[in-house]
Parts: C-alpha cells; sequence; structure tokens
C-alpha cells in the first residue's frame, strides 16, 4: 500500500502542464529518432544529456523516460515500412512487418504494433512496480564483495553473451574500463593516464564519452556510407485493425510481455532474445503458418510486445542496483551521476520523489506514445525521407555544442572527435559499443567496492568473496565463460553415443 500511494503521488506530479509538456516532448522525440534508421534512443539520451543541465531532474527524467519508450516504438514504423530496422530490437519485426506492407498492409501492421506496445508497456510497468521494492530490499542487504561480484556478472555478461564475438566483447570492455580509470586516483591521489594534461586530472567525463561513441561515431560511419538518394518508403494510409487482426493480435501481445519482461531485467538479456522467442513461439502456436514469411499480422504483434516490455525490465536492475542493461539503460546511469544522484537500493530512500514520478511518468508516456502513433504514423513516414547530409550535419553539431557545454572547455571538443573515431574505428572491426559503456559507468564503481572489501578484510583476497550470493554470482560467471568448452564437450559426448548406440 506504501508503493501504491508513492505511486499516486508520482502521478500528482506528472500530471502538471509542465511535465505533462515535457513527457509529449520525449515522447515525440523518442519517436522520431526510432524511425529514423541509425539514430536510436541510446544515441539521443546521449545527445539530451547536455541540454538538460538547466533542467530539475525530475523534469529531465520524465524526458529521458520518454525518449526510452518513444525509441521502441519508433524502430517498428522503419522495419514495416523501410525494412530497415531502426533498433537491433526491431529487426524481427521487419521480417513479417515488411512483408505485410508490401501486400498493402502496412496499416494494420503499424496499428498491432502501436496497440501492442502499448499493452505490453503498460503491463510490464505495473510488472516495475510490483518487482523494483522487493529487489531493493534484497539490494540493501548485500555488502562491498557481492556488488563486486554483480557488476563482474555485468562485465562478463555484456560481452561473453551479447554479440557475435567474445573477443570483441571483451576487447571493448577493456576499451572502457581504460578510459574509465583516467584521472586522480580517489585513494592515493596519482595520476592515471593522464599524459599529463590538465585537462584530464578530473578524469573524462560520462557525457563527452557517450555522445562521442555513440552520435559523432555513428555520424562517421553513415557518412562513410551514404547513400546519396532518399530510401523508397511503402506509402501508409490510417492505421486500423479489422475484428479478424483483433482476434489473432491479443494473446501474442500477452505472450511477447511474457517473454520481454524477465528478460530486460536480467543482465545483458536485452530486448533481442524475447523477440527471437516470441517470434518462434507465435510460428509454432499459428493457426496460420502458411501466412509466416509472407505476411503474419501474429509475427508483429508478439515481437513488438515483447521489445516494448523489456524496456520496462531494464529499469528494474537499473534503478535497484545501478546496473544497465542496455545501452539506454547505461547512459540514464550516466544522467543520474550527472546531477549528483547514486542509482542503487538507497535510491528509493534518498530520491522517491524523482523514482516514483519517473515510474508514474512511464504509464503517462505510454499513453501519449499510442494517441500519438496512430494518427500520425503517415507523418513519421515522411520522417524517412529526410537527406542523410542534413540529418548527421545536424547531429554532429548537436553533438559538439552538447560537449561544449558540460566543462566550457574546447578541449572536450577534441576528445569528442577523439572518441568519435574511436566509434567509427570500433563500428570498422565489428566492436560492440555497450560493454564499452558499462566499462566506462561500473569500471570505478568496481573498483570501489573491491577496495571497500579488501579494506575490510585487511587485504585478504578472501575478503572478495562474501555470502552465498557473491559465490552463486562467481558459479555463474565460470558457467558462462566455461560454455564454449563445455558445449563441445557435451556435443561430442551426444555424438560418441549415437554412433556407439
Amino acid at each position: 500500500m506504501d508503493n501504491l500511494g508513492n505511486l499516486l503521488d508520482g502521478f500528482a506530479n506528472v500530471v502538471t502542464p509542465m511535465n505533462l509538456l515535457i513527457a509529449l516532448l520525449g515522447v515525440t522525440i523518442g519517436t522520431a529518432v526510432g524511425v529514423l534508421p541509425g539514430i536510436g534512443p541510446a544515441m539521443t539520451v546521449a545527445l539530451l544529456l547536455p541540454v538538460t543541465y538547466g533542467m530539475e531532474p525530475t523534469q529531465a527524467f520524465i524526458m529521458f523516460a520518454g525518449i526510452f519508450y518513444g525509441g521502441m516504438y519508433g524502430g517498428s514504423t522503419t522495419s514495416i515500412l523501410l525494412n530497415t530496422p531502426g533498433e537491433s530490437s526491431s529487426v524481427v519485426t521487419a521480417i513479417e512487418g515488411n512483408k505485410m506492407a508490401k501486400a498493402g498492409r502496412a496499416a494494420q501492421a503499424l496499428a498491432t504494433a502501436a496497440i501492442g506496445s502499448f499493452v505490453a508497456g503498460t503491463i510490464a510497468t505495473l510488472l516495475l512496480v510490483l518487482v523494483t521494492p522487493p529487489m531493493v530490499q534484497f539490494a540493501i542487504s548485500l555488502g562491498a564483495p557481492d556488488y563486486l561480484a554483480l557488476m563482474l556478472l555485468s562485465f562478463v555478461a555484456v560481452t561473453a553473451v551479447l554479440g557475435a564475438s567474445r573477443v570483441r566483447g571483451f576487447a571493448s570492455l577493456l576499451l572502457g574500463l581504460v578510459i574509465g580509470t583516467v584521472g586522480i586516483d580517489a585513494v592515493s591521489g596519482q595520476q592515471r593516464l593522464t599524459l599529463g594534461i590538465p585537462q584530464l586530472a578530473d578524469g573524462i567525463d560520462v557525457v563527452v564519452v557517450a555522445v562521442g561513441i555513440f552520435a559523432v561515431g555513428e555520424a562517421l560511419w553513415i557518412a562513410a556510407h551514404l547513400r546519396r538518394r532518399a530510401a523508397e518508403v511503402i506509402p501508409v494510409g490510417r492505421p486500423w485493425m479489422g475484428r479478424q487482426d483483433w482476434k489473432r493480435s491479443w494473446k501474442p501481445w500477452l505472450r511477447g510481455t511474457a517473454y520481454g519482461f524477465p528478460f530486460g531485467a536480467l543482465p545483458a538479456g536485452g530486448a533481442e532474445i524475447p523477440t527471437f522467442l516470441s517470434y518462434a513461439t507465435e510460428k509454432k502456436l499459428t493457426k496460420h503458418p502458411e501466412e509466416f514469411g509472407r505476411g503474419a499480422i501474429e509475427g508483429v504483434a508478439g515481437p513488438e510486445a515483447a521489445n516494448n516490455a523489456s524496456a520496462a525490465g531494464t529499469l528494474v536492475p537499473m534503478l535497484a542496483i545501478g546496473l544497465p542493461t542496455n545501452a539506454t539503460a547505461a547512459v540514464m546511469l550516466a544522467a543520474f551521476q550527472q546531477y549528483g544522484i547514486q542509482p542503487g537500493p538507497l535510491l528509493f530512500e534518498r530520491e522517491s520523489a524523482l523514482v516514483w514520478t519517473l515510474i508514474a511518468s512511464l504509464f503517462v508516456g505510454n499513453l501519449l506514445l499510442l494517441v500519438l502513433n496512430l494518427p500520425l504514423a503517415p507523418a513519421w513516414a515522411r520522417l524517412l525521407r529526410i537527406p542523410r547530409p542534413y540529418l548527421y550535419a545536424g547531429i554532429l553539431f548537436f553533438a559538439s555544442m552538447g560537449a561544449y557545454a558540460v566543462n566550457a572547455q574546447p578541449f572536450d571538443l577534441f576528445l569528442l572527435l577523439t572518441l568519435g573515431l574511436l566509434g567509427f574505428g570500433m563500428r570498422r572491426f565489428g566492436l560492440p559499443i555497450l560493454p564499452l559503456i558499462v566499462g566506462v559507468i561500473l569500471g570505478p564503481r568496481a573498483e570501489l567496492q573491491g577496495r571497500r572489501a579488501l579494506q575490510l578484510s585487511g587485504g585478504e583476497l578472501h575478503g572478495l568473496i562474501g555470502g552465498w550470493v557473491s559465490w552463486t554470482i562467481y558459479a555463474t560467471v565460470l558457467v558462462v565463460l566455461l560454455w564454449p568448452v563445455l558445449g563441445r564437450f557435451v556435443v561430442r559426448g551426444v555424438r560418441e553415443r549415437l554412433v556407439t548406440g
């Protein structure tokens, strides 16, 4: 009941005229950038971090939450109309959605994506309200060794589970950890990796890193592969659904939600796995198997619901423990640090009004997105006709202004370009971005928790292993790291049994 009262107080804060306007602005920007291929919510939140310096923290996070949900909505439009997913989590939507559009059912595909996203987002946000407080109580009982183990699990998960190559994932994580150690050591007072440059003594601001890697790196990468001609977009009518479409969509919406939320809450769970699982499930359960591969509405409804449910799931570990499970959550974690707020188990106690207002804004933003997406789908489709040179020139301009606004130092512009070139190189050689961002943000915190654990044990290494929580986490880490080797032995043993049998 206390949580319900806090949520009602959060709604009271959100429904003021100014906060509603900020929520509307956030979901509009989020949808717009989700529609544009190559520009995701993570990059948009990174770009807007410097812009929100003058805003109240509550208003800034209302906007960020709207961008987060809106980016998930908008990615489906690109997938359906252009067969070009704006986000990796929208890849599955493109399989059936674009086929529906080419068959003249673009309106129905967009409608089931928008309504399914609303249903899944609402249910998942309710689950967020129910699940997060108990997780906070659990997190309060953890000590420094347990937090160190959790952060090591996050490092391993984003490198070994996500992406096609573990080596590239760990290389990206190492780059992030190196960037995170730049500056003066808080314990010894020694300068680390500053190269004698005074501006690096305070470290590299996370905002500059995020904007450089996401925005500048992406803009340079697109410029290297620029198409002069705008892509062909399938025309859209007014989105609507018939009775048969509703009948075939509501069960996939619920099943997609059931897949998306728990995967979003897991370290490195993300939205990719549940969207593929949802698609596979709908393909197996459908009464119209002949339509799959030719434009089945279930193949759009289920994955889109899973995609948006996972977005709410990612906020559970971010708010309760301070662990990001995707790139957007990592940038939002940086936003908390920008305002001097430490995410984790004490966040609900110290910043109760901020957290519950943020959660309430998810409900409001979800409703605003439904109102925006259904009637304005043709307008969003027109955004796809913006020439890429104009679009990315604008991104570079705002990125430079934002990075300069952090400390008002010209050196930050040089740093921004250097990080942008690093982001370009990472894309060129297939290094994932998320491990680097997680390394920059969680690296210093993992170092702090490790030092605390060693101080409590008098410098003994056994102090890094606490109670059953850390033992369980380290066992999980070992399984994740050794699974490729163990899997080969298991497969080899099964083959030998089949041959001998």
